[in-house]
């Protein structure tokens, strides 16, 4: 599992986080899955996804805590896969 950069988020904050697959994604290879996770604490409102872009919105979460949230997808060709990233909130 891949993990990207962390983001910054303030607990009031309501904001997209989005991963894009297209670099990833072979030749006529599309999203047809997709699932976000998180760890406990922070709050998934929605997601949504295209053919090859996941995205989360997120809310929530306590200052001074690290939340992992998981993008898995599966695609037309069978292949299943996650990436992560860690949303740091602080008050800001």
């Amino acid at each position: 599992m891949a993990t990207s950069p962390d983001f910054l988020k303030d607990p009031d904050d309501v904001l997209d986080y989005s991963f894009n697959w297209v670099d990833w994604l072979t030749t006529n290879e599309q999203i047809v899955e997709f699932l976000a996770l998180a760890t406990p604490g922070i709050t998934i409102d929605s997601t949504s996804n295209t053919d090859s872009v996941t995205t989360t919105w997120l809310s929530g979460g306590v200052a001074g805590s690290p939340y992992t949230v998981t993008h898995r997808i599966v695609t037309n060709q069978d292949r299943t896969v996650d990436r992560s990233m860690t949303i740091r909130v602080t008050s800001r």
